[in-house]
This record gives C-alpha cells, structure tokens and sequence, in this order.
C-alpha cells in the first residue's frame, strides 16, 4: 500500500489516507490501497475499534482525482463510482467500530467517506462540502444517500444543491460530526474514544452496530426482532460469560477476548 498507512496502537488500527500532495485526493490508487487496509483490518481479530485519517494539516481528503475522473466515458464513470461505492460499504459494514478524524478539508469523496464512518470528530479547522454539481455531476460514493440520512433531507439537498461548504462549527450544529477539536487535540481524542471502545467486548460492540446499521432500513418491529437476534446471539460468546461474572464480582479491570 502506497497511499494508505495502516498502523497499530494495541487494539486500536489507524488508517490514513497519504496522498498529501494532492490533499489525499481518492484516485483509483488510492481507493484500492483503502480497500486493502480495511481488509487487512477486517480480518484481524486483535483489533477492536478503527480511526481513518489523512495525512498533513491541511486536508481529510479534498475529494475524488478530478484529473483522473475528467475524460471518463459512462461506463467507466459507473465503474468507479461502483468501486467508491463498494470500498465505503465495507467500512460502514466493517465489524468493527469506525471512528473518522477529520483534520482539514472533507469535500466530496472525503464526506463521503467521513460519512461511511460510525463517527465523527473533526478539528477545529475541518471544512466539509458535496461541490460535485459545480462539477457537472452528482456526489458519487453515497453522498446523496448518506447525508440525508443523518441530517434533515432539507439541509442535505441545500449542501449538495447549492455545492457550497460549511465549517466545523455548523458541522456540528447540524449533527454531521459528533464534536469538535483544536487540530493538535484531535487525534489524542480520536484515539482516547477508540480506546474507550477498545475495552468494551468486540463481538458484543460489532452485534450492536450491525444492529443499529441493519434497524435503520427496517420496519420498527423488524429493528427490533433484528435487536433480539444480535443480543441473544451474544450468550453464546465467552465474553458474555466473563463480562457479567465481572460484574456480579465488581471487577473492573476487564480484559475482554473477542471470543
């Protein structure tokens, strides 16, 4: 991978997307450098939690490869967007919980994939933005369906209508990013959440974002019967087991197996 370092800091993974020289644009490079270290992760039961970042000071990830994307044809256009697409969905789907840094600009495919994420923290300097109808195109790797997802559909068709940007601060105030940082305390709190995550049983933390995930395009009472399967699944893990005689001990130093 030449695009994306994947790094290890005990249970905790850090992805960053290292192409600061083009702001950490998404080329095909890149997205197939991301795909690999989320498999990488994916499969790597010592890890419990995730954040995904970009290198440098300056950017997330300023957008797709525009360069790369200009002469496209409609079927190679439908090619990569399926691909984006296809990488965004593995990490919303990762078993794993998502945390997205955001530490400078996250326009277009760096929203997006902010928004594949579990959750959000940005810094203080963060900028984020759907431009892509200044471009002549629709947002293209879940940008139309996830925003409207998490904030009003109104405030989302506003963004990417009028393909203008919003900071840190309204981020916030319209529930896109779940806190704000000064930049040099973004990642000491991005890892401290993650590590927070970390200690808690992995099996038990993944059933509930499949069940938060899978509850959110389903009938109440198919959430709900979603809820059950996840929770009565737990009682067949060791950590189920471990994690209450703990607390009927009044153990607190637990050391969870993800088994």
């Amino acid at each position: 991978m030449n695009k994306v370092l994947l790094e290890k800091d005990g249970n905790v993974a850090i992805i960053t997307i290292n192409n600061p020289k083009a702001l950490n644009a998404l080329s095909t490079e890149v997205l197939e450098d991301l795909d690999a270290a989320v498999n990488d992760v994916k499969n790597d039961d010592d890890i419990y939690a995730v954040i995904v970042t970009g290198a440098g000071d300056k950017s997330f990830v300023a957008g797709a490869d525009i360069a790369e994307m200009k002469d496209k044809n409609v079927e190679e256009a439908a090619k990569y967007g399926a691909f984006g697409n296809k990488v965004f969905r593995e990490i919303e789907t990762l078993n794993k919980p998502v945390i997205a840094a955001v530490n400078g600009f996250a326009l277009g495919g760096g929203n997006e994939l902010a928004m594949s994420c579990d959750i959000r923290l940005a810094a203080d300097n963060a900028v984020f933005g759907q431009p892509e109808v200044g471009l002549g195109i629709t947002p293209g790797f879940g940008g139309t369906q996830r925003l409207a997802r998490l904030i009003p559909v109104g405030l989302a068709k506003e963004i990417i209508y009028t393909a203008r940007n919003i900071k840190a601060p309204k981020a916030l105030e319209i529930g896109l990013v779940n806190a704000v940082y000064p930049h040099e305390e973004l990642m000491p709190a991005a890892l401290k959440m993650a590590k927070g995550i970390a200690k808690n049983a992995p099996k038990a933390v993944a059933a509930s974002k499949k069940a938060i995930n899978d509850g959110l395009n389903e009938t109440i009472d198919e959430g709900i019967q979603t809820e059950v399967e996840q929770f009565s699944g737990c009682f067949a893990t060791e950590d189920q087991k471990y994690g209450m005689d703990c607390f009927l001990n009044k153990v607190k130093d637990k050391q969870f197996k993800n088994k």
